[in-house]
This record gives C-alpha cells, sequence and structure tokens, in this order.
C-alpha cells in the first residue's frame, strides 16, 4: 500500500474524533479536505474505514486495524524525533507542552526564562480543560503536562512545584466583604460562578463542599477563569478560583477575597508525564527548570488583611 503520513495523522483524528467536523476543526483543515484524504485512503486500502449510522460515525473492522497500526507508526515516529532531540541536546529541540487553563496564569512567566536560556528550542503550548488533558495523557500526546491532581487511573510521573490554593472571591463592598471566619456553609446562600464540567478547578470545589457538607447549590456556569472574574467583579455573584489568576484584580482592588473558615482549598500543581516516557533533553530540561526554579520565580499573591474589628 501506497499510503502517506498525511492521510494517517488525518485518519487518526478522526477516529479519535468519530467525527470529521471535529477532526477537521483539530487539523485546521475544511472538512471537505479531510472526506478526500479519507476517500483516497480507502480507495488505496480498498476498504471503508468509517461507516454512518445516523448521525453517528462509526470505525470498521478495517478502521480499527488501521488504527492501531496508524498510533505504532506515530509512536515509532515520535520516538525517533526524540532520539534526534536527544542527539541535539538542549541546544535544540522541541518541546510540546499541555497545561490546564488556570495554569496559563503562570506558566509563560516560566517559558519566558527558559527559552532565553535556549533560544532555539521551539514550544507548542496547548491551554485545555483537565478532561482534554488527560485524554493527552492517555493518547500519549504531548511531552510533558501542568495541572492540578493527577489522576488515579493512569500511570504517570507526576511531581508537585507549587502550591495552588482555591479561594473564594467576591465583588469590591459585598456584605460579607468584612467578615472573619465566615462559615463555609453560609455560601450556600450566594450564586455561584463556577467552571465547566471537566474543569479540575469545578471538581476540586465540589468535591470539597461535598465533604464538608455543603453544596453549590445556586451556580451559574462559566467557561473560564477569566468570565467568571468579570462576572463576580459585575456582581453576578462569587465563585471559587486559584489565587494564581488572581493578581491583577486583586492589586487594582477589583475583587476581595473572603475569609471563609474552611478555606482556601489547599492543592498542589503538578508537572507530569506518562510512567515510562522517554523524554527528550528538551522536555527533561524543562521538567528540571520547573522542579528547581518555578518557587524562585512564581510568588502568589499576597492575601489582603482584613480590618481588626471594634
Amino acid at each position: 500500500m501506497n499510503l502517506t503520513l498525511r492521510q494517517l495523522r488525518i485518519f487518526e483524528a478522526v477516529a479519535r474524533h468519530l467525527s470529521f467536523t471535529h477532526a477537521s476543526k483539530d487539523l485546521h483543515l475544511t472538512q471537505p479536505a479531510v472526506s478526500m484524504q479519507i476517500k483516497q485512503l480507502e480507495e488505496e486500502v480498498g476498504l471503508p474505514l468509517f461507516e454512518q449510522v445516523g448521525k453517528k460515525v462509526f470505525l470498521t473492522e478495517a478502521g480499527k486495524e488501521l488504527q492501531g497500526y496508524a498510533a505504532t507508526i506515530q509512536a515509532t515516529l515520535l520516538e525517533a524525533g526524540q532520539v534526534f532531540d536527544e542527539m541535539r541536546g538542549l541546544e535544540r529541540g522541541r518541546l510540546k507542552l499541555s497545561v490546564a487553563s488556570t495554569a496559563n496564569y503562570f506558566v509563560p512567566k516560566l517559558l519566558a526564562p527558559f527559552c532565553r536560556r535556549y533560544p532555539h528550542v521551539r514550544v507548542s503550548l496547548d491551554v485545555t480543560n483537565r478532561d482534554r488533558l488527560l485524554d493527552e495523557l492517555a493518547a500519549n500526546e504531548t511531552d510533558l503536562v501542568i495541572m492540578g491532581e493527577p489522576p488515579g487511573n493512569m500511570e504517570l510521573a507526576a511531581e508537585s512545584f507549587m502550591d495552588n490554593p482555591l479561594v473564594a472571591i467576591a465583588p469590591t463592598g459585598h456584605p460579607l466583604q468584612n467578615n472573619r471566619n465566615i462559615p463555609l456553609k453560609r455560601l450556600q446562600e450566594e450564586t455561584f460562578l463556577v467552571r465547566e464540567k471537566g474543569s479540575g478547578t469545578r471538581s476540586a470545589s465540589e468535591r470539597f463542599f461535598a465533604e464538608h457538607g455543603a453544596a453549590l447549590s445556586a451556580a451559574m456556569e462559566m467557561s473560564s477563569s477569566e468570565a467568571i472574574k468579570q462576572g463576580v467583579e459585575a456582581g453576578l455573584g462569587v465563585g471559587l478560583l486559584s489565587l494564581h489568576t488572581l493578581e491583577m484584580e486583586l492589586a487594582l482592588k477589583r475583587l476581595v477575597i473572603l475569609d471563609v473558615r474552611e478555606l482556601p482549598i489547599l492543592r498542589k500543581w503538578y508537572i507530569m508525564h506518562r510512567s515510562g516516557k522517554r523524554l527528550s533533553a528538551v522536555a527533561r530540561g524543562f521538567k528540571d527548570f520547573v522542579l528547581n526554579e518555578a518557587a524562585h520565580i512564581l510568588a502568589l499573591p499576597t492575601l489582603p488583611t482584613l480590618p481588626t474589628r471594634r
């Protein structure tokens, strides 16, 4: 068979998403271009690779077989690239880094000095939510991942490098702004602005409330930390966010942190990869850089001091 690597890459995307539309967006191609490549691939194989039942796309038996071979070929090419990166050392090479959307508030501050030290390293940064990060880890699609708590159902090499406290935020002038030691259950009376399902912040918040016999009873879902901050500032409700996301808003006094008895939620940031993964020299260098120097480069915003009661 005379298959091309481009055809296999497109096939892998369609097989992974089971959607020509989602695959085309992932690959930044038009849907007709994706469909044409799959048609040419099926002609070369001599068998249909996908079948459509209703509005759903499924792999045929031939498609499932090819999916296994495509994964093997991609893994072999990835390993070859890592070997060549190893031969080039840290002076050249590529780093494919995937981070939780909340981590994007500080990851550029780590990448900047690393790239200044190694100016010929090429970095690909993917910012996404927890569910997508887990998919990338499972498929071994990225070199390193920075996120919150590692999943317990996957063999990973994960090391923590920095605290990640989640705090309750409210708009300036909120009735609870100057209260001390607010019970967590008091927050049940507030409308909470929460991240979308699949977000690590959302999962940690719901788990924490449940463990303390409380619940996020009235919730408004938003797709980013930025949207939550703007919503809280506008008076739509209160939120729970990583302290790392609040530096500018606290400095400008647009938001306040509520002194809740059970908060902050104490979490960590982790850098991780699949166990047994052969890291390139660049990936290994960046991991060591984060573990050894993140604490010196990054600093959490200072928590404001509440006024003394009289």
